[in-house]
């Protein structure tokens, strides 16, 4: 059993690097990748974690990055990274920025409905994340505005509510050349969250496809098993290898996302790593990474 596509409070994950590792090493998953939201902040600790365990484990180095596309945006999972590239610091610098000044318009937002908060406040409270929504959520749920998370979002944060804020993303290509500089491998994540109609996927996916993105995240929590078959089934008619993840933020955060597990609560097969990935990572080691040799 393994793991493509995790996070943890480096992003908006709720367990910090080292217990997440600690927790993918309990579950005894074969390889285990971080994929955190525009941020490689919490790879040295995971590396550090996985490198001093006596597990046998892979750990996998990478990050889900915000693209911007016509239709709205997308996430695009870099996978394998090697080393922290001049490329990819100067992606998050400004992806970091980008975020910020979202996060900016969220609190204005607030303010004017009464909310009297200042950035600099949620920030001290998620002092290791790269804050997003689900951190307003929790806020939100702190002062009693609402009751859990979800809540937050259909009332408040979701697209067309009043605390929604667009996300400005990364330029595809820059994104792309981001990732390979680092070493890594680009990979469409969880291709629903596109919004297109399944008579415009294969075009749609196609052109992303042609911007150099080699792989599909055809397995993920937000597909139906038979949305899955038919998402590899079309990876493999564009000649893309097919990736496999539970998008697992932290134990309890939702119901249906289990590390090690993807759509209907399927066992994430070895094959998405050893058969579909790793042959697109070349001499992959990743004890060799910068992230566990600045552990050394």
């Amino acid at each position: 059993m393994i793991d493509l596509h995790s996070h943890s409070s480096a992003s908006d994950g709720i367990f910090s690097p080292k217990e997440a590792a600690e927790y993918a090493i309990g579950k005894k998953l074969k390889v285990w990748a971080l994929t955190d939201h525009d941020t490689v902040d919490g790879l040295y600790e995971a590396a550090k974690t996985c490198a001093q365990s006596e597990s046998q484990i892979i750990f996998l180095p990478g990050i889900e990055i915000n693209v911007r596309w016509p239709s709205g945006e997308f996430h695009l999972l870099g996978m394998g990274l090697r080393r922290y590239s001049q490329d990819l610091k100067d992606l998050v610098a400004d992806l970091t920025e980008y975020r910020r000044n979202r996060n900016q318009e969220i609190v204005d937002k607030m303010n004017l409905d009464g909310i009297e908060v200042t950035l600099e406040e949620i920030e001290g409270l998620f002092a290791e994340s790269q804050i997003g929504r689900p951190h307003f959520a929790s806020y939100l749920m702190k002062i009693g505005k609402v009751k859990h998370r979800q809540e937050a979002f259909d009332r408040f944060l979701g697209k067309g509510r009043p605390y929604y804020a667009t996300h400005e993303g990364a330029d595809l290509d820059v994104a792309v050349e981001a990732i390979r500089s680092a070493g890594g491998v680009p990979v469409l994540a969880h291709p629903l969250s596109l919004y297109v109609s399944w008579g415009k996927m294969d075009e749609t996916i196609e052109k992303i496809k042609n911007h150099g993105v080699q792989g599909l995240e055809a397995w993920h929590p937000a597909a139906r098993i038979n949305e899955g078959f038919k998402l590899e089934q079309l990876a493999k008619k564009l000649g893309m290898f097919v990736t496999a993840g539970s998008d697992f933020h932290g134990k309890g955060v939702r119901a249906d996302r289990h590390l090690g597990k993807t759509s209907g609560d399927r066992k994430i097969e070895d094959r998405f790593y050893f058969e579909e990935l790793l042959p697109h990572l070349g001499d992959f080691d990743w004890r060799e990474t910068e992230w566990c040799k600045s552990n050394a």
